[in-house]
C-alpha cells in the first residue's frame, strides 16, 4: 500500500559542524557549510487526516529510519532533474497526545536552487508530500484489516469515528514540494500510487476483470442464500432467478420419467 502525505517545511539556514558531518555521509565530495542550505520538514504524524486515516504511533520510529537518505523532489517528478534535496537525519518527536517525524534536510546553495531556498525562507514553500509504503491498514473500531469488516471510514460506531490505522512500514520513497496540505497539524495529505485503500468489492468492481467481477457476484449471491461459498459449484444465480418456473417444470418431468409419484398429493404439507 503506497501512501503519499503532505507535511510542512521550515527553513533553518546553514548547518553546524555535527550536522555537516551527517550531511557529508551522503555526499561524494565533502561539502562546506557555505555550500549547504539546511531545513527541516515535519513529516507524517499519528493524527487523523482528511482521508480518515492515521499512522500508528508505534510505526513512526521505523518509518523515520526508512526516510533517512531519501531524496527531495518537486511535484513528485521522479527524475534526476527533479531532485533538489536529501534527508540526512530524522527523529520522532512527541508533544502532548501527538507524535510526528521531524526530518532534517539539505540542498546545495546553487543558482538553480536559489529561488527554491528563497521560497522556503519566505514561507511560500511549506507543504511537502511524502511517499511511503505501509504493509497494513487496520480498522480502528474492531482491529480487523480495513475492508474486510462492515465498518467504514468516517462513520461513527458507539460514538467513535472509524479510521484506517496505517502500520508496518516497508519502505519510504521520497518527499516532494507541493502546494496544498491536508492533515490537521502537519498539513499531511495522502495520494496513492499503485493502489488505494478500499474494500474487496470496491477493488474488484473498479479494477477487476469481468471473470473476477462475475466470481464476486456469485459469492455475494451464495452468501445471500446462506450457502458456504467454498462448497458451491458454478451456478448461474441470475439465470435461475429469471427462469425458475422452467427449472421446476424440468425437475418435475425428470422425476416423473424416473417413475416416481409426482401427483398433487405427493407434495402436500400439513
Amino acid at each position: 500500500m503506497e501512501i503519499f502525505k503532505e507535511a510542512s517545511a521550515v527553513g533553518t539556514g546553514a548547518p553546524d559542524a555535527a550536522e555537516l558531518e551527517k550531511i557529508n555521509r551522503y555526499s561524494k565530495t565533502p561539502l562546506t557549510a557555505e555550500q549547504v542550505y539546511r531545513f527541516q520538514v515535519r513529516l507524517c504524524d499519528d493524527q487523523p487526516d482528511r482521508d480518515l486515516e492515521r499512522f500508528d504511533r508505534a510505526s513512526l520510529p521505523r518509518l523515520a529510519e526508512l526516510f533517512r537518505g531519501k531524496t527531495g523532489i518537486l511535484d513528485h517528478e521522479w527524475s534526476a532533474k527533479g531532485q533538489v534535496a536529501r534527508i540526512y537525519d530524522t527523529e520522532v518527536r512527541e508533544e502532548g497526545h501527538e507524535a510526528w517525524i521531524l526530518a532534517s534536510c539539505y540542498m546545495l546553495r546553487t543558482e538553480k536552487n536559489a529561488d527554491l531556498i528563497a521560497d522556503i525562507e519566505g514561507g511560500i514553500r511549506r507543504e511537502v508530500s511524502v511517499g511511503c509504503a505501509m504493509g497494513k491498514a487496520t480498522c480502528s473500531i474492531c482491529g480487523q484489516p480495513y475492508g474486510v469488516c462492515e465498518h467504514r471510514k468516517g462513520e461513527r460506531y458507539g460514538g467513535q469515528q472509524c479510521l484506517a490505522v496505517l502500520s508496518e512500514p516497508t519502505d519510504a520513497y521520497e518527499f516532494s514540494f507541493v502546494a496544498v496540505p491536508a492533515q490537521r497539524q502537519a498539513g499531511v495529505t495522502k495520494g496513492r500510487k499503485g493502489g488505494v485503500s478500499m474494500t474487496l468489492k470496491e477493488l474488484v468492481t473498479s479494477t477487476g476483470t469481468p471473470e473476477q467481477q462475475d466470481s464476486l457476484r456469485e459469492l455475494e449471491q451464495a452468501a445471500q442464500f446462506g450457502l458456504d461459498p467454498d462448497n458451491v459449484m458454478d451456478y448461474d444465480f441470475e439465470d435461475a432467478k429469471n427462469n425458475i418456473g422452467t427449472y421446476i417444470e424440468e425437475v418435475m418431468n425428470a422425476i416423473a420419467d424416473s417413475g416416481a409419484d409426482t401427483g398433487a398429493d405427493r407434495f402436500k404439507t400439513e
